[in-house]
């Protein structure tokens, strides 16, 4: 590294970046069951299977409130063609209950399926490293010229480690709100039991198929980024060197901001697409 403070600065800033953006790749990767060795997970399927004796009470609750609802005279129900429907929603809202943790983890996989493929197509395994230029007009500079290069560092430095706290506290929200779908899991998913009240399971599983879909819009973004952030910067060779440093800072930040924007409205973005 140079031994000069205005690019030791932007170095580590760029060092925190990278550290992040690699962590946060090997999170996209990994399922609720291997974060953070999986301790979570266990405490979250216990709650689940605790949850899944409510589900089951109140799937009986959804099923007769439906049949209230949806028969109007007792007669209807003992019509054969009535009994089989009624009977084959049970029968379905019950497995969905009763296995709505492999149903869930089974839509899981699907969407890592996506993003395995999406990383694939880009050739991109793991995340680029975002660097500093090969040459820059920094060493060149004295100690008067360096005292507004280390302002403008210093302030780009700050920027950068902050987008890249809010990026892996976005990648960690999608974790936390995986875990909590899946422990309360139960109860939504006994309203398929009524005809009336299937819409709310309809929507819930629209909902953490969005929560998955998150982790493809955040790759996405983070391979649009490494593209930019590949692309060498152009400057003006006769331009000062505080000007093609902040140049160099400004279109950096520029391009950090809107990759966390992006992941910021991921969640936003998927329920656009999915109609919620």
């Amino acid at each position: 590294m140079s031994d000069n403070w205005v690019v030791q600065n932007l170095q580590n800033a760029l060092d925190t970046w990278n550290k992040y953006l690699s962590e946060i790749w090997q999170l996209i990767t990994q399922s609720p069951e291997q974060f953070k060795g999986g301790s979570i997970w266990g405490v979250i399927v216990n709650i689940h299977d605790a949850v899944r004796a409510i589900g089951l009470a109140l799937l009986v609750l959804f099923f007769v409130v439906g049949v209230m609802r949806t028969c109007g005279r007792f007669a209807e129900v003992k019509k054969p063609e009535h009994a089989l429907k009624l009977f084959i929603r049970f029968a379905i809202a019950k497995g969905v209950v009763t296995y709505g943790l492999e149903l869930m983890m089974a839509l899981f996989s699907i969407v890592q399926g996506v993003i395995s493929t999406i990383m694939t197509a880009a050739g991109m395994g793991t995340a680029q490293q975002t660097v500093l230029p090969a040459e820059t007009a920094i060493e060149d500079c004295g100690f008067w010229e360096s005292i507004p290069l280390w302002a403008v560092a210093l302030i780009g430095g700050l920027f950068i480690t902050i987008l890249s706290f809010i990026m892996i506290l976005s990648v960690y929200g999608r974790f936390f709100k995986l875990y909590i779908y899946t422990a309360i899991a139960p109860v939504p998913l006994a309203t398929f039991a009524g005809e009336p009240s299937q819409q709310v399971g309809k929507s819930f599983l629209k909902s953490y198929a969005a929560v998955c879909l998150e982790g493809a819009i955040i790759v996405l973004a983070c391979i649009i980024f490494s593209l930019f952030a590949s692309s060498p910067p152009v400057f003006d060779p006769n331009a000062a060197a505080v000007t093609q440093v902040w140049s160099y800072i400004g279109e950096l930040i520029f391009n950090l901001l809107v990759l966390v924007g992006t992941v910021k409205m991921a969640d936003r973005v998927v329920r656009e697409m999915m109609g919620l």
